[in-house]
């Protein structure tokens, strides 16, 4: 099935190399955009699967993206949104996922050099998926002060970083060079050391990274 996508992007050298990457691999443009009033009126008119959006995009290059995705998130649950940004900023790796990890993600643009992985990443996010930068995460453990997550053993820090890139168990087991039943015991040991009680109303994982990522927020 071919993606539908929408790029919001204040650079035109950058938003003219991702539409022609994304057109090489049979991924179709339905709009291509410069600021964030333009996606917001470019996802009501189009049928799109999926929105690569600048966090800071004119006219103050704050956080209009943000905004944007937040918007895009409530009014079309449908459309699956990755933030792209030049810095690590943790208040809005907190933000993404706090109405739920799927359709989401948050790359910096370095990442889309590695034109395989980001190819990977976006369509992981418009199947349903979700995805964190590896280095967000690098980041965002080692400013940690938290005194939830100090208690944490290195290898259940591993896995909770690899949690919020958004790979499941298989894939965890698999950069850890571990089996999945293990991948499993160092996740219930994150929820128990981390106060996360079961809860049918809330999704543990999705907590658990949200913990870490809201106590390095102020200082992203």
């Amino acid at each position: 099935m071919t993606v539908r996508v929408i790029i919001a992007e204040d650079s035109v050298l950058l938003r003219s190399g991702m539409v022609k990457l994304l057109k090489d691999e049979g991924i179709e443009i339905v709009a291509e955009v410069g600021d964030a009033q333009a996606l917001l009126v470019a996802v009501a008119e189009h049928d799109v699967d999926l929105c690569l959006v600048d966090i800071r995009m004119p006219p103050t290059f704050s956080e209009e993206g943000m905004h944007a995705a937040i918007r895009i998130r409530a009014q079309y649950p449908h459309v699956a949104v990755l933030l792209l940004s030049q810095h690590v900023v943790g208040t809005y790796a907190a933000e993404l996922l706090g109405g739920g990890a799927t359709r989401v993600g948050y790359l910096l643009k370095d990442r889309i050099a590695d034109i395989d992985e980001f190819l990977v990443t976006l369509r992981r996010i418009a199947d349903g998926g979700a995805a964190i930068d590896p280095e967000v995460v690098s980041q965002l453990l080692s400013r940690n002060t938290d005194t939830a997550l100090d208690r944490l053993s290195p290898r259940e820090s591993e896995v909770l970083g690899a949690m919020a890139e958004g790979l499941n168990n298989a894939g965890i087991a698999a950069r850890l060079f571990v089996t999945e039943r293990a991948v499993e015991k160092h996740i219930r040991a994150i929820f128990t050391k981390l106060d996360l009680v079961q809860d049918d109303h809330d999704h543990r994982r999705v907590l658990a990274v949200l913990q870490y990522l809201r106590a390095n927020a102020a200082g992203g």
